[in-house]
């Protein structure tokens, strides 16, 4: 299958290499054309890690060259990008035509949706619960896949195209994929923002200081018991939609092929492994521009309607806002687009079924 991947970072990367390694046609565009200038020069894409290749990639001059041919488009790029990315591919994605969403935040399927039933466009949306590959760019030309995930989670928008999303996931990426309950169900099961945030929180100053730094090696039991809790307040909203989404635990040991044990033992396992991995080297990271607005607040947000709030979440946000001096709920610019806060119950539950 011919697949555009827009974006072009590492999970961009990752996804490319495995695609054009299993036979399929990927193509990268860069917002920014500026990290795929070598491979558009023809140089090939290298992997290694948990995926080793070196293939050629196709390189898009913009967002229409992308989708002009495309069988399916994946949207793989940091969540503070989704908008700017939706925004530019509005015009151009065509009826029928799958996009992906790898990994979904902060309700970026409705406004996609949203978007699209404005131009009376009707597609599938298919949504991850968190990204298929996990690595870091080691140039303008190389990946380094940390790991390729056994289950992935995935859901449509709207509820009934939910057979078509699996067999197209399932054919391009393999046998991995685990039905979900609709688009509530994802947006409960993407763990890594509340990960995140208890790994970044208790590292700050590691991170501050450009020291270099074990992650899974300081998941020490500390830091382990507040993911634990984090997790226990999400578990406790999923439970009030009556949505069944898979434990931290089984995330850690699914994701990272480890025994099953508490967050902190998973960790101290990978890390005595070689596989640990290194934590961020400065405070303008993912884990907290893009994990702390469009990752917490939405669980904040969910919490809020299920009546059941996310205390720990909630100061979790307000503890790093007042640590880098402005408030990171204000990066959000998808929540503020859908105006669905102050939304019933019933209504979201019944918009995350069907779409705009």
């Amino acid at each position: 299958m011919r697949v555009s991947i827009l974006g072009a970072g590492a999970i961009a990367y990752g996804l490319a290499a495995y695609l054009a390694e299993a036979g399929h046609d990927p193509m990268l565009w860069s917002p920014s054309g500026e990290r795929t200038k070598a491979l558009a020069g023809g140089e090939l894409l290298k992997a290694t890690g948990a995926i080793e290749a070196t293939v050629p990639v196709r390189i898009a001059k913009d967002c229409k060259d992308a989708i002009a041919n495309a069988d399916v488009v994946i949207i793989a790029l940091p969540a503070n990008g989704h908008k700017m990315v939706m925004d530019a591919a509005t015009p151009h994605l065509s009826e029928g035509v799958p996009v992906i969403i790898s990994s979904h935040s902060s309700f970026g399927a409705l406004y996609l949706s949203k978007q699209l039933a404005g131009r009376k466009v009707s597609l599938p949306i298919v949504v991850w619960g968190t990204t298929l590959v996990t690595g870091r760019q080691r140039g303008p030309t190389e990946i380094d896949v940390a790991s390729v995930r056994q289950k992935l989670d995935v859901a449509t928008l709207p509820f009934n195209a939910l057979d078509q999303g699996f067999q197209l996931c399932t054919a391009l990426f393999g046998d991995r994929f685990v039905k979900r309950d609709g688009l509530l169900a994802i947006a409960l099961s993407n763990l890594n923002p509340q990960n995140h945030l208890g790994i970044a929180l208790l590292n700050l100053t590691r991170m501050e200081k450009a020291e270099q730094w074990s992650q899974g090696g300081n998941v020490t039991p500390a830091v382990g018991r507040v993911i634990e809790a984090l997790d226990a307040e999400r578990l406790a909203i999923a439970d009030r939609f009556g949505i069944a989404v898979r434990t931290v635990e089984e995330h850690f040991s699914l994701s990272f092929h480890v025994p099953m044990s508490t967050v902190s033992k998973m960790n101290q396992e990978m890390d005595r492994q070689g596989r640990g991995g290194f934590g961020p080297t400065t405070i303008e990271s993912r884990y907290i521009l893009e994990d702390v607005p469009f990752g917490l607040l939405p669980t904040v947000f969910l919490g809020k309607i299920s009546g059941n709030p996310a205390a720990l979440h909630e100061s979790g946000i307000s503890i790093l806002s007042a640590a880098y001096g402005r408030d990171l709920r204000g990066d959000n610019d998808i929540l503020p687009a859908l105006g669905i806060e102050g939304m019933a119950k019933a209504d979201l539950e019944n918009l995350c079924r069907k779409g705009f």
